[in-house]
């Protein structure tokens, strides 16, 4: 892969200003960026949000330059007015001085909306007249299969740009509709069209710690499914050896099942040491080693309430196979991070979790708790749906799975 590639993202603004296409200019920058490549955005609103990413204003491409406003009123009505040729010319010697050492050109709706036709011209004309920079047009809107915008549409030049399949560049969409409507609109093959979804920046939407994201990303819990949350100390009396059994008997029907216990040894105890290195020999006895992890082997701090409360945001479920406990806070905790809870059924759990949680011996056997387990998450459509959606619709996903080959055409 040629990571020394200058890439430009085009679109009417940029972030900070707020919008759909916007908010996916900026991901798409920074991921791009992340990955080694030269990255740089044209837009006529906006500003540097990155350092690492240029930002070069352009404000006769925007929808809402008083000029383009102007020459948009009289196309809605269906005239091309003298103007427009104009600024499609002066749109056109502003793009070639901001792309003379592009090598792709990554175009936001902008040859697919009608919001500033002269600039939709200007692109085809440049890109009539060279075959550099490689254009990727991505569409998240149609003007011409969408309703609200048919009243402003017109047969003929300019309008038809926005219908016609451009020779030589490379057709974006970001759903399975719009696939099949530019398909049917430019009469093209639908394989000839890639879809790219959006995504969601998992770390941000949860805001994650700084100290989570780290330990999530050496633990490499972005895989894990289901993410078994056991948030105690490291002392017998939390029986934590069945939590490893089990977990090595649902890895059978879940092969990417994880466990994370957060807490260290116990304080009070001097034995405790040797039960946590005991634990991590049975761990990797098992075969649990990168599927089992003991925060403790990462950090000897123990972890802040902000960090145990991401683990409960980044969890499927919380396990807790207490031999004994005096109260029982992680179903608490559970209940309020909408989790389902499996715990030892032993009374203070029971008092606590009633007929809402699931319950097993201390001495069950480690398959037939794994069986519960296993039983619950093949059923539950919550859990099925956001594991799909993990793998896929997490912007580092959609890099990775669609972007990143994109370039490698």
């Amino acid at each position: 892969m040629n990571t020394n590639l200058n890439i430009a993202l085009l679109h009417y603004s940029a972030p900070p200003v707020v919008g759909g296409v916007e908010s996916v200019l900026g991901h798409h920058a920074r991921l791009l960026v992340d990955d080694g490549y030269s990255v740089r955005i044209l837009a006529a609103r906006g500003e540097q949000t990155d350092s690492r990413v240029d930002f070069e204003s352009l404000p006769n491409i925007d929808s809402m330059n008083p000029t383009v406003l102007e020459v948009k009123a009289r196309l809605d009505q269906g005239i091309v007015p003298p103007k427009f040729e104009k600024l499609c010319d002066e749109i056109r010697r502003d793009l070639e001085s901001a792309l003379k050492d592009v090598d792709v050109l990554i175009a936001h709706n902008v040859c697919s909306l009608n919001k500033n036709l002269a600039l939709t011209a200007a692109l085809y004309q440049l890109h009539q007249n060279s075959n550099k920079p490689r254009l990727i047009l991505w569409h998240h809107d149609l003007a011409w299969t969408t309703p609200r915008y048919r009243a402003e549409l017109h047969d003929g030049y300019p309008w038809d740009l926005l219908r016609t399949n451009w020779q030589g560049v490379t057709q974006v969409v970001v759903s399975e509709l719009r696939q099949h409507e530019l398909s049917e609109l430019m009469k093209i093959p639908l394989e000839s069209i890639h879809v790219v979804p959006n995504g969601v920046d998992r770390e941000s939407f949860l805001k994650l710690e700084a100290q989570t994201l780290e330990l999530s990303r050496q633990m490499r819990l972005d895989s894990a499914a289901p993410l078994l949350l056991l948030p105690v100390r490291l002392t017998r009396r939390k029986n934590i050896e069945l939590a490893l059994h089990m977990l090595a008997e649902l890895r059978k029907d879940f092969p990417q099942a994880m466990l994370v216990v957060t807490g260290p040894a116990g304080p009070h105890n001097p034995t405790n040491i040797e039960y946590r290195k005991n634990l991590l020999t049975l761990r990797d006895k098992i075969g649990l080693r990168g599927a089992a992890h003991f925060v403790s082997e990462y950090s000897d701090e123990f972890l802040p309430d902000p960090v145990v409360a991401d683990f409960y945001r980044l969890a499927d479920a919380l396990i807790l196979p207490s031999r004994e406990e005096g109260f029982g806070i992680p179903l608490i905790e559970a209940a309020f991070s909408h989790m389902p809870v499996f715990c030892a059924d032993i009374t203070p759990l029971r008092e606590l979790g009633r007929d809402e949680a699931f319950y097993f011996s201390p001495n069950e056997a480690p398959e037939n708790v794994a069986a519960m387990i296993a039983k619950f998450f093949k059923a539950n459509s919550v859990f099925l749906f956001s594991t799909r959606i993990r793998g896929s619709y997490t912007w580092n996903a959609v890099y990775t799975q669609h972007i990143k080959p994109l370039l490698q055409i």
